[in-house]
């Protein structure tokens, strides 16, 4: 992604914002130049997840809403919803829908999804998604800027809390889409079980081939019967840029071609924390 000059309204801007392209789904995104700057990571996952024709999926902790406009782009579904607890980031994200002329397609809704059960109803979506803070308070590098430390760190809620708002807002039978640290996986896959979340298909994430995964993609289904799926691991990089599988993510076809997306929380995945 590369910051571009702007010919949308200048309202759309306030000081110390960029406006940058992602060229995987044709979209123009407002992000604070210090401080919250999405990474690969919503990419991987909405690459990850399903979206079927006519289904409604919620965003958990949107943060510049990247995951639900991705996802409006790609898919023929007509809800999405994206909820996020700190303002400036909530407010940035109904601009970024605005931007894209996304408004009928795409909600955000300022909140805290600890307190998911007083603003979102209950049993009514088909599809949750989840980016959450990897780190437990206290482990790895905290970010100095409040929106990357509260997107690194467990800051606001943690992995349990984004589970049981996702099991408040599943329809029955629904799908839980989450990408979460490696070394953290059985955490996550205990916790999906004890709030009903069945894990069903699991990718371990690593950044070149014969390296350690360093992140998993997981799917869940409420309710469902156990049995889960591990597929075959996703490499990031391939040679001095992003594999071919990557590339394609980000809408780039050239074979070894360096995408030029942001990769805040980590400029290698490897870096992540």
């Amino acid at each position: 992604m590369n910051s571009v000059d702007t010919h949308c309204p200048h309202e759309h801007l306030k000081p110390g914002e960029t406006l940058d392209e992602l060229r995987a789904a044709d979209l123009r995104i407002i992000q604070g130049e210090k401080g919250y700057r999405f990474s690969i990571d919503p990419i991987l996952l909405c690459g990850f997840a399903r979206i079927e024709t006519g289904e409604s999926a919620l965003d958990l902790g949107t943060g510049s809403a990247v995951i639900p406009l991705v996802l409006a782009r790609r898919s023929e579904s007509t809800q999405f919803v994206g909820v996020e607890r700190q303002g400036p980031l909530a407010d940035r994200a109904r601009r970024n829908v605005r931007l894209n002329s996304l408004e009928t397609r795409v909600k955000i809704v300022e909140a805290d999804l600890r307190h998911a059960e007083d603003v979102l109803p209950g049993s009514a979506f088909d599809v949750v998604l989840a980016n959450p803070p990897y780190r437990s308070p206290g482990t790895g590098r905290q970010a100095p800027v409040d929106e990357r430390a509260a997107a690194r760190h467990e800051l606001a809620g943690g992995i349990d809390d984004f589970l049981l708002a996702a099991t408040f807002a599943l329809k029955e039978k629904g799908r839980v889409y989450i990408i979460f640290l490696a070394e953290r996986l059985c955490e996550l896959l205990e916790s999906m079980r004890r709030r009903h979340l069945e894990p069903k298909r699991l990718r371990s994430v690593h950044s070149c081939s014969g390296e350690a995964a360093r992140m998993v993609l997981v799917e869940g289904r409420k309710g469902g019967r156990p049995g889960m799926a591990i597929e075959a691991p996703l490499y990031v990089y391939e040679g001095e840029g992003y594999s071919p599988e990557v590339m394609e993510m980000y809408g780039v076809q050239e074979p070894g071609a360096r995408s030029q997306e942001p990769e805040d929380r980590g400029q290698r995945i490897e870096d992540r924390g």
